[in-house]
Formats: structure tokens, C-alpha cells, sequence
């Protein structure tokens, strides 16, 4: 009777003492990040963020999130607390966040560590890959305590990137210029989520060898490495008007063969599932381009 006692006492103790356990994560940056439970007042700190919590099933725990925090619509109706670029502190701490998620190559880390020295609790993320948008969707529902949504969706994810890699795995390489902006001229260096994408497509990024995000590069570069497409992305749905500003060097094989192609950046620069989209457009453009080549 006693050994009963005992063993009801002990397992009651471990019951209790499991549901008392911290929730203990390591974020994209190696370092370990603890909730005393799921987390359920949450600010964003980059477009992406707030709309993969959307896609993880826990939107409603979304109390403050940043300028063009505008997908779902639901975000554009959550509190602002500046620009992912510069966030108003102050904004941040009086929303008594339980969790803040931040961006690492898109966020002023200097400010990220400030909100940690407030007390408050943040999880940094980068997803450099698109396999890692599935697996930030995975992380944020284990933050949020809605895994069965997350793990859903990653698993949708998956599936639909694996039906594009299989479709375009054989396909002839195309170079690719990815122009995100003119003035300065940005392209995607290697580590950028993009490059992944034209890799998935069959393409190869003329500058895929660049470490830099969001690399400057001068029109001479482009000239010289001569790719055989330009895709490039402005603001929205309307193809911006320097894209044509390369019509002038009809050397280049993209010009020569009209190859100039335009995506909206939302489905291709956040690390949404929205991406898929994004780069199946960009998979077409390249297919397009394939097709104008002359015949051996």
C-alpha cells in the first residue's frame, strides 16, 4: 500500500513537474530561446513572419506586426509597430508580447537586441532555402502551440516543391539575371531564398558566386556575364519600366531574344509559402526562354 502510495505520489510529481517545463527552442542564430508556455501575444517584425504565422494556424495571436504586413488581409487590420527596418521599441514592449519574431538579414539586429534587453522573449529567423520556409511554418506552430495546422501545411509545402524540383530537375540550364531594383542595381547573391528558386527552375544565377544578400552590381557585370534572361521585380503586379532600359544593349542574348520577364515580389521575395507561386511564374519565364532558342 505504501509502494502504491509512493508511485502515485511519484508519478503525479512527474506529470506536474512536465507541465511546468519551459519550452526550449534554439532560433536560425544558435541561440536558446524559452517560453514558459505556447506563445500567445506575438509581434512580427517582418512582412514574411506575420504571414507564415497566418499559414501556421495562429494568426489569431498576431497583436502588432510591421508596415506591408498586408497578406493575409486579416494583417492589415493588426497594429503597426514601424518598418521591419526600423521598429519602434517602445511600440513593441507596450503590445506585451510573450513572443516577438524577428528577421535577421532584414531587421536592424542592434534594435533586436535592445527588445531582448526589455525582457522580451525573441525568436530569430532566416530562411535561406526554400525547404526552410516549410520548416520556419514546422517551428512557428511548435512557438505557438498549433502543430497540427503547421505541420499541415509544411507538409503541402513539401509536396508541392517536390512535384516542381521533379518537373524541371532534367531541364537545360538557363542564366539568370534576378534584378530586384535600378537605382542602386541590386541582384540576389547566392545565400538569397531567389537563388534557391532558380536553381529549383534549372536556371543559374549569374551571380550565384556573390555571398551578399542583395549584392550591388554595375550594368557593365551584367553586360559581361551576358545572361540568357532578366527577371526582374518593381512594386506589385506592374512590370516596372526600367526593365526595358536593357533593350539598348541588343548584345545581350536575354535582349536579343526578348527574354525580359516580371514578378510580382510578394510571391518572390517573402519567405511565405506564397513562394511556390512565385517560383513556378519564374519556372514558366525560364521555360519561355528555352524556347527561343534557335534550333541546332
Amino acid at each position: 500500500m505504501k509502494f502504491g502510495l509512493f508511485f502515485r505520489f511519484t508519478v503525479g510529481l512527474l506529470i506536474s513537474t512536465a507541465a511546468q517545463a519551459d519550452l526550449v527552442f534554439k532560433d536560425d542564430t544558435g541561440q536558446e530561446v524559452r517560453l514558459k508556455a505556447p506563445a500567445r501575444r506575438i509581434v512580427t517584425l517582418a512582412p514574411h513572419a506575420a504571414e507564415s504565422l497566418y499559414a501556421a494556424g495562429a494568426g489569431d495571436r498576431l497583436v502588432g506586426t510591421v508596415d506591408y504586413s498586408d497578406y493575409p488581409p486579416e494583417a492589415k487590420k493588426v497594429p503597426r509597430v514601424g518598418g521591419y527596418s526600423r521598429v519602434d521599441l517602445e511600440a513593441v514592449a507596450a503590445l506585451k508580447p510573450d513572443l516577438v519574431l524577428a528577421w535577421e538579414s532584414g531587421n536592424n539586429m542592434t534594435q533586436v537586441d535592445k527588445l531582448k534587453a526589455l525582457g522580451l522573449t525573441v525568436y530569430v529567423s532566416q530562411p535561406n532555402t526554400i525547404d526552410n520556409v516549410a520548416s520556419q511554418i514546422e517551428r512557428i506552430g511548435q512557438l505557438a502551440g498549433t502543430e497540427a495546422v503547421a505541420n499541415a501545411t509544411a507538409e503541402r509545402f513539401r509536396k508541392r516543391l517536390d512535384s516542381l524540383r521533379s518537373a524541371h530537375a532534367a531541364k537545360p540550364k538557363v542564366r539568370v539575371f534576378y534584378q530586384i531594383w535600378k537605382t542602386p542595381l541590386l541582384t540576389v547573391g547566392g545565400p538569397q531564398i531567389i537563388s534557391d528558386a532558380i536553381k529549383i527552375c534549372g536556371g543559374e544565377n549569374v551571380f550565384g558566386h556573390l555571398k551578399q544578400m542583395a549584392p550591388n552590381v554595375t550594368v557593365e557585370a551584367v553586360l559581361e556575364a551576358d545572361p540568357e534572361a532578366i527577371v526582374a521585380t518593381g512594386m506589385g503586379d506592374a512590370k516596372p519600366e526600367w526593365l526595358h532600359d536593357w533593350d539598348k544593349w541588343t548584345r545581350m542574348t536575354a535582349v536579343k531574344r526578348d527574354n525580359l520577364f516580371h514578378i510580382n515580389p510578394d510571391i518572390m521575395q517573402r519567405h511565405t509559402p506564397r513562394i511556390l507561386d512565385g517560383t513556378e511564374q519564374l519556372c514558366a519565364h525560364l521555360d519561355v526562354a528555352r524556347s527561343r532558342r534557335p534550333a541546332k
